[in-house]
C-alpha cells in the first residue's frame, strides 16, 4: 500500500487556504476603506425632524395650553408638562390678570427646564407681543 495518503474528510489544501486567505484579507480592505471614507458611520446622525413633528399643528402659547398639548414638545414629556402648567396655575393665583410667559426665557423658572430644553422648544412656542398693536394712522397735514 504505497499509493497517496489518503486526506482527511473537511481539510483544505494549500493552494484553497491561499485563496481563501486572499479573499479574506480583500475583504476586510474593503471593509475598512467603505468605513473610512464614509463619515455616516463615524459619527450618531440625528433625524432632520423630532419624532413626534406632525403631531405639531402649530405653535403653542404655553399661558393657554393644556398640559397634554405641551407634552407633545419635543424633550418635554408628562412631568415637565404638568410642572409648565402648575407653575403657570400658582403664578396665576396670585394675580389672574398676569401674563406668565412673556418670552422663552421665562420658562427658565420652572423646575426641570433648562437653557438647553428652552432652545429646543422655541422653534414650537409662540409667546403674546409686548407691545400693543397700533391702529392709528399718521396726523395728516392741515393746509392754513
Amino acid at each position: 500500500m504505497d499509493g497517496p495518503e489518503p486526506t482527511p474528510p473537511l481539510t483544505w489544501s494549500a493552494p484553497q487556504r491561499r485563496v481563501l486567505l486572499v479573499l479574506l484579507s480583500l475583504l476586510c480592505v474593503g471593509l475598512g476603506v467603505r468605513y473610512a471614507c464614509n463619515p455616516v458611520y463615524v459619527s450618531d446622525p440625528q433625524p432632520e425632524r423630532p419624532p413626534r413633528y406632525h403631531d405639531l399643528a402649530d405653535k403653542v402659547d404655553p399661558n393657554t395650553a393644556e398640559w397634554q398639548t405641551l407634552a407633545v414638545l419635543p424633550a418635554i414629556g408628562e412631568k415637565r408638562a404638568k410642572e409648565i402648567v402648575a407653575y403657570r396655575e400658582r403664578k396665576r393665583a396670585a394675580d389672574p390678570n398676569a401674563v406668565v410667559f412673556d418670552a422663552p426665557g421665562d420658562l427658565l423658572y420652572v423646575r426641570g427646564i433648562g437653557p438647553s430644553l428652552v432652545e429646543a422648544m422655541k422653534p414650537y412656542l409662540i409667546f403674546p407681543s409686548t407691545m400693543p398693536a397700533t391702529t392709528t394712522s399718521p396726523p395728516t397735514r392741515q393746509n392754513g
